[in-house]
């Protein structure tokens, strides 16, 4: 059965750019595979190969054959995406190529592997002209690349016989079609990358990446003036004491933190009070670190400083100095304004664990939350409902929570709202608490 990729629609807008070849190298980088490349939609006379070097092969495949008929089937063939996946290895190119009957063909192209003489001349050509090496970084392949190796006696690019091909099929042409549509296909994976034929002369791309950084590196060292030769020590004198003169006294620490900068208001930027604020926050916490090497605010969220930081401005009404402050801190954590402002109201209430007891129910362990309900009913209040660490009252107003620390903290809202705030201070009475939050 055939798995040929299906064609992608084309956009009117512009031309269709080249699907980038994606292979899966071996564990020795010896051997890649790559996946099939789909049909081109548009063909023509568009060519197989936009590269030079890509094109220098398509020429070596031409040359090849004296039968334009089979080249042109080989051109149809791999412009309706019959190759499937190529695997390249030194000296050679594998891939099954879909036909006129069901079962494909195993087409192959062989091609000289260099020797290591070869490689090793190659490589100090290319080492000692830092450029060649950014060009194959960019895969790239210079016509002075290949120029260096011609003049070292090495052809990378085949010449006209060079390529030695053989396919499955029964047609005893050289090459056949099978073989031609591969060798076209092969020429746009060249396209993209030309350490293709660098594998396909012996070498994997990592090896020679790390051979050429090496040599790079050692011709480098060749060309720069040697160092003058450092005087020599005595171990006797290296080892000896030596006097180092005490630190210098610490800076006085002053007895409060000083005040920030004035920041100016301008347009688009950020609301300048609150940027006064939060450096007057930071500069206080710098110095509480300063003097008691403590910072009591290191173990808080993002989240938790945020609040603690807004709970810090005047409670009498949200200034526009405030609602600044708010958005800003809002943002930045990802809540909302009313999120922040119900979880102020809840730091000011009873600190971290009033923002706990907020915004994480929890279970309490028998005791003091199981004697909470008879205490209020003998108090004369209705029976609450609990659940978790919560009670709430019947009517649907009033509701007290439980928090890790033992105390009882009031809540408040609307009749028939869910909307529930923090209200009154928090005590280990839940009598006294709700008396509290009743305000009587």
């Amino acid at each position: 059965m055939s798995h040929r990729p299906q064609p992608r629609p084309r956009s009117s807008a512009r031309p269709e750019p080249r699907p980038a070849a994606r292979s899966r190298p071996g564990p020795d980088d010896l051997r890649r595979t790559f996946e099939a490349v789909p049909p081109r939609t548009s063909q023509g006379d568009e060519p197989f190969a936009d590269s030079w070097w890509g094109r220098a092969w398509v020429a070596a495949l031409e040359s090849l054959s004296m039968d334009e008929g089979r080249l042109s089937r080989g051109r149809t063939y791999a412009d309706s995406g019959k190759v499937a996946a190529i695997t390249v290895t030194p000296g050679r190119v594998v891939a099954y190529v879909h036909g006129s009957r069901p079962r494909p063909y195993r087409a192959e192209l062989r091609l000289r592997a260099l020797t290591d003489a070869d490689w090793d001349t190659f490589l100090d050509a290319v080492a000692a002209r830092p450029g060649h090496l950014a060009a194959l970084l960019a895969k790239e392949m210079p016509h002075s690349l290949a120029d260096t190796a011609a003049e070292a006696g090495i052809g990378l690019l085949p010449a006209a016989g060079d390529l030695d091909p053989g396919c499955s099929c029964p047609d005893h042409g050289w090459p056949c079609k099978h073989v031609a549509a591969l060798c076209y296909q092969m020429a746009r994976l060249l396209d993209a990358d030309p350490f293709v034929l660098l594998l396909l002369r012996g070498r994997g791309e990592r090896d020679l990446l790390e051979e050429l950084g090496r040599r790079n590196a050692a011709h480098s060292a060749r060309e720069r003036p040697a160092a003058p030769a450092s005087p020599s020590v005595p171990a006797r004198e290296a080892l000896a004491d030596r006097y180092l003169p005490p630190l210098p006294a610490p800076l006085m620490v002053l007895p409060h933190p000083g005040q920030p900068p004035s920041y100016p208001s301008l347009p688009g930027a950020r609301d300048p009070l609150a940027l006064d604020h939060l450096a007057t926050d930071a500069a206080a916490r710098a110095h509480t670190l300063l003097t008691t090497g403590l910072d009591p605010l290191a173990g808080l969220t993002a989240w938790q400083d945020a609040v603690r930081l807004a709970a810090s401005r005047p409670t009498a009404g949200l200034t526009a100095t405030t609602r600044a402050l708010y958005r800003e801190l809002a943002h930045a954590t990802g809540r909302t304004p009313t999120d922040l402002a119900r979880a102020v109201a809840a730091w000011r209430q009873g600190g971290a664990e009033g923002l706990s007891v907020l915004e994480t129910p929890w279970d309490p362990p028998a005791g003091p939350f199981d004697r909470a309900r008879p205490a209020l009913a003998a108090a004369g209040f209705p029976r609450f409902h609990p659940w978790r660490n919560h009670l709430t009252h019947p009517g649907g107003t009033l509701q007290l929570r439980f928090g890790h620390d033992g105390r009882w903290y009031g809540y408040e809202s609307e009749p028939g709202e869910d909307d529930w705030w923090p209200r009154a201070t928090p005590g280990s009475d839940p009598v006294g608490a709700l008396m509290e939050l009743r305000g009587g």
